[in-house]
């Protein structure tokens, strides 16, 4: 069964096959505007989390943060890294990434919402590996002989994650035919060239990389 990838933009990406899962929402104002069938959040930055978390549908997040999302109402599947849910025919596992996780207060303190984390979804006979904001870490070897992904969702923009040349690796150890850059060119702190990233990549490894920009949709 084909699968459906949007990139709403930074970070979010909507993918539907027999359910429809939204990721990491902002820049979404509304996210119950996108009626998904599960939300998941890799971590509580602000530009991952949003500002409007009591709108989100059923919600998979890290124990601590989904623990702070049922105080607004929001209805979560608590989970943690090393654990996998079934939900209605899919299966979401929640793997590693390396970065950190808070929610700043006005007074410019911030509260902790346990590890951050990636996301290995099966659906639909499909494997997608969405990494959050993370660094490279030798784990990510593991992931192709566990779960063997077809697209790898990885963030390529430096200076708060890892940056292109840390991301061919990752891709390079992954071995997803399709890698989709994310957390990338957001931003001037956060710009790459990712021509240049696409032709070292399919030069040096199997992976086809798909630039996708806000809007953009790809079928699977």
């Amino acid at each position: 069964m084909n699968m459906h990838i949007t990139f709403i933009g930074h970070s979010c990406f909507i993918i539907e096959g027999t359910k429809k899962l939204l990721f990491d929402p902002m820049p979404i104002k509304d996210p119950a505007s996108v009626c998904a069938d599960l939300t998941l959040i890799s971590h509580a930055h602000a530009d991952h989390l949003g500002d409007s978390p009591e709108r989100f549908s059923t919600t998979i997040a890290i124990h601590e943060l989904s623990g702070y999302l049922k105080s607004l109402g929001v209805k979560t599947i608590g989970m943690n890294i090393g654990g996998s849910v079934k939900y209605e025919g899919i299966t979401i596992r929640m793997v590693p990434a390396l970065h950190s996780s808070s929610i700043r207060q006005n007074d410019g303190t911030s509260i902790y919402m346990g590890e951050p984390c990636g996301f290995i979804v099966e659906m639909d006979g499909h494997v997608i590996y969405f990494a959050g904001d993370t660094g490279l870490f030798a784990e990510m070897k593991w992931m192709k002989k566990l779960f063997h992904p077809d697209v790898a969702i990885l963030p390529a923009g430096g200076r708060y994650t890892m940056g292109p040349e840390e991301c061919m690796i990752a891709a390079e150890w992954i071995g997803a035919g399709i890698v989709i850059p994310m957390h990338v060119n957001t931003y001037p702190e956060i710009e790459q060239d990712m021509d240049e990233f696409k032709r070292v990549v399919e030069l040096t490894t199997a992976c086809h990389v798909e630039i996708m920009n806000p809007g953009d949709s790809l079928d699977i």
